[in-house]
């Protein structure tokens, strides 16, 4: 089944290409005026049939990420996928943390009986200090609650209130609102730290497979499985060939100068911007359907921080087959080009400032978007005519 059957959702981008589903039509550059105009035409390009919202974590902009409160929050304001990143516990189970470090996320640090579990690890070359979701049972993490990453930013008033989900919680409670808003929600989870795991003993993707296997819903649900490595789409590549389950696979893209984590391991140099370009994406086109770089990747900023023209990267990915889904858009003016700040203060919250940005990088021919705060996202779209 195409997406076509999933309540208007986005066609399989491939499929829809080559039936001419894709083509698109022109959309005339119509900017908000005053501060919000940005200082330089940009190409406009034909759209997609449907361009997804994905809810970044949730509506992390407004509840503490990966709790079943942000995600409710993002499907009551139109997110067409919610965004579970999975890493394991101790025992082997997927619970959804942004990071297996959970020092800034949860309460942890707020509990005596776990403090000589605070240690430093090295992952994907880095040193890291705190707590680890793979030093926990599961039992154990239930005993925590979620705290805002950002406090500063987005306030505590909903710290302590939320547990860490499991990957199958997250399913039955997408399934739930699915069936009581009479519209199919997407799943687009991403495997953390794949390597690292695979090395304690707690591979996750097969993991991930039996999980969309064993609940009804993800058996006939659009899912888009991401992953910042290169190895693990691969493996999944090849295993779904033989499973009935409808995935989409997206290879995420870091900054340029970076290498995936299992090629760090492996000790090769491949580094996301050779990934990036023509003879890249048409190796990544081999075993993925999209690419998921960050924003300043489409239309980087300029030297004063506002937006710049835009670089080849979605035209280069389509003509290799690829859909592009960026991230991460959030509202708040520290992460907006300047010419859609709103007010002085970098904390200050911009939310017509979000909105033209998003219809900025819309006008570039993107299929799909990662934000923190999916109602803004859902202005956003319907303004461009989605």
């Amino acid at each position: 089944m195409t997406r076509s059957g999933f309540g208007g959702l986005a066609p399989w981008s491939r499929l829809a290409r080559r039936t001419g589903w894709y083509t698109g039509w022109l959309l005339a550059a119509a900017w908000p005026v005053g501060s919000l105009l940005a200082d330089e035409p940009i190409p406009v390009h034909a759209r997609a049939a449907k361009v997804l919202l994905l809810a970044h974590r949730g509506a992390s902009a407004l509840r503490p990420e990966h709790t079943l409160a942000a995600y409710a929050l993002a499907i009551a304001d139109g997110a067409d996928y919610v965004e579970p990143d999975l890493v394991s516990t101790r025992d082997g189970f997927l619970v959804a943390r942004h990071e297996n470090n959970i020092t800034e996320t949860t309460d942890v640090a707020r509990h005596p009986e776990f403090a000589a579990r605070r240690t430093t690890k090295r992952i994907d070359g880095q040193s890291v200090t705190g707590w680890f979701t793979e030093d926990f049972t599961l039992a154990e993490l239930k005993t925590l609650r979620a705290r805002e990453r950002l406090p500063a930013l987005r306030g505590t008033r909903y710290d302590g209130q939320f547990q860490i989900p499991t990957f199958d919680e997250i399913i039955d409670f997408v399934a739930a609102e699915s069936s009581t808003r009479g519209r199919v929600i997407g799943i687009i989870p991403e495997i953390k730290h794949s390597t690292w795991f695979r090395q304690l003993g707690l591979p996750m993707e097969d993991k991930v497979l039996r999980t969309l296997q064993d609940h009804a819903y993800t058996r006939i649900a659009p899912i888009e499985i991401q992953s910042f490595e290169i190895g693990n789409l691969k493996y999944l590549h090849a295993r779904l060939r033989n499973l009935p389950l409808h995935v989409r696979l997206l290879q995420l893209l870091g900054e340029s100068g970076e290498r995936p984590g299992d090629v760090l391991a492996a000790g090769g140099h491949l580094t996301y911007a050779e990934m990036e370009r023509p003879a890249g994406l048409a190796e990544i086109a081999r075993y993925a359907d999209a690419i998921g770089p960050a924003t300043r990747q489409i239309i980087p900023l300029r030297d004063d921080g506002r937006l710049g023209r835009p670089t080849s990267l979605v035209a280069d990915a389509h003509r290799a087959g690829l859909d592009v889904h960026v991230y991460t858009f959030r509202p708040e003016n520290v992460f907006l080009a300047r010419n859609f700040w709103q007010g002085t203060s970098p904390q200050a919250r911009s939310p017509q400032g979000s909105i033209a940005e998003i219809r900025r990088y819309l006008a570039t021919g993107i299929d799909g978007f990662f934000t923190d705060d999916p109602a803004l996202g859902r202005v956003a779209l319907d303004e461009y005519g989605h």
